[in-house]
């Protein structure tokens, strides 16, 4: 029984074409800047952001890393999302290792920043506080798409405040697809941008940071002085170069898919989806008058995964998941709605 992954577009496998190209990758010493395979998949990605140069590092949490070592200092802050990924799900790394403060604030259902919130939030130039450096925001958030026009007025905002501005953009090309634009417009008014290559695009690893030629110089310390020199990387890149050219446009598949699941979701008893948050690849649902804890082993026993929580349910389609598939989780769902609903928990 094929296994219906719903976990993280993270499980996503690389395809034949990424296979082929990274037996085949013409290889040297990237540490060296010597690797061409690399350094096409450098270009290209910069292109693609319309920056001036571009970094391959090994994850989404070591390009953030970078980003926010390389515009703050020790004993500065950046702004976050309370739920950011940048601030939540990366160990404390910037703190751990940057000595940087976190500053986190709540975001709004959109998932943007208020503007005015975080101004309140800036630290005025006194010995009592860190130095606020950064402002920090995610694209896509929870799903969901930030506006252009926000983006742009978050980039005025930033340069009143004197703000360095980087874009977590772990799943930018999902964001682009939604919004019929190129990345380039959505990654214009930031100052470095992190793209991640093996989520949605289906590498097998890596992302890649860009910025101005000045930015990267410093990422590229910052990346050596984090482990991140990885030598004969074309191997990798390869695969990235082939999700950059040729994985971004069935995106749009994704989305149609979580389309899909949540509407078929939201007709079920106990099923509950906010059906306009649901914009590209997440669908997050709750239950309600149903066992929570037995809903993850009720699916897994049907070849089905799904995170265990006890609040909002997140299910991810990417690259390997089919309309099938999407069938086959509403037909469990509604077993699962049938078995459970209206009894006495």
């Amino acid at each position: 029984m094929k296994a219906i992954d719903l976990r993280s577009d993270t499980v996503t496998l690389p395809t034949p074409k990424m296979r082929t190209a990274m037996a085949e990758a013409e290889l040297g010493d990237d540490v060296y800047g010597e690797d061409p395979t690399v350094n096409r998949l450098q270009a290209l990605v910069a292109e693609t952001a319309g920056k001036e140069a571009a970094l391959f590092v090994s994850s989404g949490t070591q390009s953030n890393l970078i980003a926010i070592m390389s515009h703050c200092g020790r004993g500065d802050e950046y702004i976050a999302g309370q739920t950011a990924h940048t601030y939540r799900n990366e160990a404390g790394g910037a703190a751990v290792l940057g000595s940087i403060q976190p500053q986190p604030i709540d975001f709004e259902p959109d998932g943007t920043l208020d503007l005015a919130t975080v101004e309140k939030f800036i630290k005025p130039d006194d010995v009592h506080f860190a130095m606020t450096r950064l402002l920090c925001l995610e694209n896509t958030q929870a799903g969901k798409v930030l506006p252009l026009d926000y983006l742009e007025e978050a980039g005025k905002f930033v340069r009143r405040h004197n703000l360095a501005f980087h874009l977590d953009g772990a799943r930018i090309f999902n964001a682009a697809v939604r919004l019929g634009v190129e990345v380039r417009e959505i990654a214009r008014p930031f100052d470095s941008v992190s793209i991640c290559l093996s989520k949605g695009l289906a590498a097998p690893v890596g992302s890649v940071l860009c910025g101005s030629t000045s930015f990267i110089k410093e990422a590229r310390r910052w990346r050596k002085i984090l482990g991140g020199g990885m030598r004969q990387a074309g191997v990798l890149a390869a695969a990235g170069i082939v999700a950059v050219t040729e994985m971004t446009d069935r995106l749009s598949e994704d989305h149609a898919n979580a389309a899909a699941l949540a509407k078929g979701l939201s007709a079920l008893p106990g099923f509950h989806v906010d059906l306009d948050s649901v914009q590209t690849n997440m669908v997050y649902f709750s239950l309600s008058g149903l066992p929570v804890d037995k809903f993850a082993p009720f699916m897994a026993v049907r070849g089905i995964l799904i995170p265990s929580h006890h609040g909002s349910i997140r299910a991810v389609t990417h690259y390997g998941i089919e309309p099938a598939d999407i069938d086959a989780v509403l037909a469990a769902a509604g077993e699962f709605s049938s078995a459970y609903h209206g009894t006495r928990l």
